[in-house]
């Protein structure tokens, strides 16, 4: 019993210094966006509530299992040093691919956004009213971060850092131009914005439809350019499981054509991925 009030007096002293011990930091208004790569990486995958220490920790433990993999089939150091490069940057190009999936999907998504904006304008609702009512009728994947945006405005009732908030959920340049027009409709008025968010719609419509028919036409590139990297790799994958290649490829002439192979790939990836690739439209307002 003595030891049960001992107990409870100290939790007691304990929660009155607490204040002075651990006190509370006051959180900014809105969301300070991440100015990082990987920071920038996770918001356009549409993962900006993953912490950057997660991606490091993510590309640290598959760097490690993938040069253990190598290390215990082949016993070749230079493969699992090359096993270790290539896992630690898996993370990262997972996320790109998810970004770049999450763009192409969202970039035919946002004319019917406009259209619904402009639906809701026009029925007489507010500028917040109307990007609130998104919540519920706007493309599933999006109502997420609409429905964020609802709860700041009722809880703070604060225009400006709820769009800043919603902004960086969505973390895509056409969300940044359509915010930004309500934002600049709603601060100096006038009746320009249904033509300015239809001449928007229809800029996006075509916009999309000729990306889908470029990126078609040049799929193969990208096809042609994972084939060329992968196919001698696994190869010499194959011929190191055997003792007699591991013997060879841990030679220093295995080790300078295991290193100068990897370069050269590294560099002609690059170069078919840099001629394929379209530009993408960067985030002005962000």
């Amino acid at each position: 019993m003595t030891v049960l009030w001992g107990v409870l007096l100290g939790g007691g002293l304990l929660l009155t210094v607490s204040p002075w011990l651990w006190p509370v930091r006051e959180r900014p208004e809105g969301r300070t966006p991440r100015t990082g790569a990987i920071g920038r990486l996770l918001a356009g995958a549409g993962l900006s509530h993953v912490p950057e220490k997660v991606v490091v920790l993510a590309c640290a433990g598959c760097a490690l299992l993938s040069a253990a993999v190598a290390w215990l089939a082949t016993a070749v150091p230079a493969l699992a040093l090359l096993a270790l490069a290539a896992g630690a940057a898996a993370p990262i190009a997972w996320l790109r691919a998810r970004r770049s999936r999450l763009i192409r999907a969202r970039r035919a998504l946002w004319p019917d956004v406009c259209d619904l904006l402009i639906a809701s304008v026009r029925a007489g609702m507010s500028l917040p009213d109307a990007i609130s009512s998104l919540a519920v009728s706007a493309p599933p994947t999006l109502r997420a971060a609409f429905g964020r945006f609802e709860r700041d405005m009722t809880a703070s009732g604060h225009f400006d850092s709820s769009a800043d908030r919603l902004k960086a959920a969505l973390a895509d340049p056409m969300a940044d131009r359509i915010v930004e027009t309500v934002r600049m409709a709603r601060q100096v008025g006038g009746t320009e914005l249904v033509p300015v968010l239809r001449a928007l719609s229809a800029s996006v419509r075509a916009d999309a439809a000729l990306r889908a028919e470029v990126e078609s036409r040049q799929s193969w590139t990208k096809g042609a350019a994972v084939l060329g990297v992968v196919a001698p790799w696994v190869i010499l994958a194959l011929l190191a499981l055997r003792p007699e290649g591991a013997e060879a490829y841990s030679s220093p002439a295995g080790v300078v054509l295991i290193v100068g192979g990897a370069v050269v790939s590294f560099v002609a990836y690059r170069v078919m991925i840099r001629i394929g690739r379209l530009p993408e439209p960067r985030r002005w307002f962000a």
